[in-house]
């Protein structure tokens, strides 16, 4: 949603929680997102606000049935991998996070067949999917084809360190409370891990050079409320998008 509100089209695959509380689907589900669109409403979406949502049970029905397992199994399974692999849109440029740092290469990998212009295989510090505040996170880039791998630093770029637990989540109406408080300008640890992983997405998709420019553009996004906008929006197209699939 940062990274949409930098002007960026965003088309996200996701699905509920599984290895976790909260996914990515029950965040904004709780934020008042209609979630269960087909491809005609994500479609909508993104053209009228910049940010669309494939709820991956929706647009692989077969992923239902593997819910209830994983939750059972309790630690992220091949289906973390997998997700990313099975976006039903067209994307081109891509940022994808891995808890295993072993499994960076292999996506990668798996990235340059899918096609994908440009794409960051993220590995967080503390053992997390995403880039983190806690320490260097390795990244392997796709870029045409080719890979290279670097390290990001967020205390390198100004950041407060933090540990995991300063940012682990909780339910899915904690998480959508913290992200509206974000939006509404509360600063710390939570604020700084979005803006990275969102200045992460600005500069695979070309709008920064690199990530002290992306987190410029990604504290923009969320001070001048642009963020905020496409949320707002979002809801609105969504909940009417689902009413017309409904009629």
């Amino acid at each position: 949603l940062v990274v949409a509100g930098a002007k960026i089209p965003v088309c996200k695959h996701g699905s509920r929680a599984s290895s976790s509380k909260s996914g990515a689907a029950d965040v904004l589900e709780a934020l008042g997102v209609a979630i269960e669109l087909d491809g005609v409403g994500v479609a909508k979406c993104v053209e009228e606000t910049g940010f669309g949502f494939c709820f991956a049970q929706r647009f692989h029905p077969a992923f239902r049935f593997t819910g209830p397992s994983r939750r059972e199994i309790g630690v992220p399974t091949v289906f973390n991998l997998l997700g990313p692999m099975a976006n039903p849109a067209p994307i081109s440029f891509m940022v994808v996070g891995v808890g295993d740092p072993g499994a960076a290469m292999v996506m990668a990998k798996a990235l340059v067949t899918r096609g994908v212009t440009r794409a960051w295989v993220v590995h967080g510090h503390g053992s997390m999917d995403e880039l983190s505040l806690s320490g260097p996170c390795p990244v392997v880039e796709v870029n045409s084809g080719v890979m290279r791998e670097f390290e990001i630093d967020a205390t390198k770029l100004g950041l407060d360190h933090a540990d995991v637990a300063a940012v682990r989540g909780g339910t899915p109406k904690d998480n959508a409370k913290v992200f509206r408080d974000l939006l509404d300008g509360k600063r710390g640890a939570v604020r700084n891990i979005v803006a990275l992983n969102a200045a992460a997405g600005i500069v695979v998709a070309g709008k920064a050079e690199d990530m002290a420019q992306g987190l410029e553009i990604a504290f923009d996004s969320i001070d001048s409320g642009s963020a905020r906008d496409v949320l707002d929006d979002l809801i609105r197209v969504s909940v009417d998008a689902a009413k017309q699939m409904a009629q």
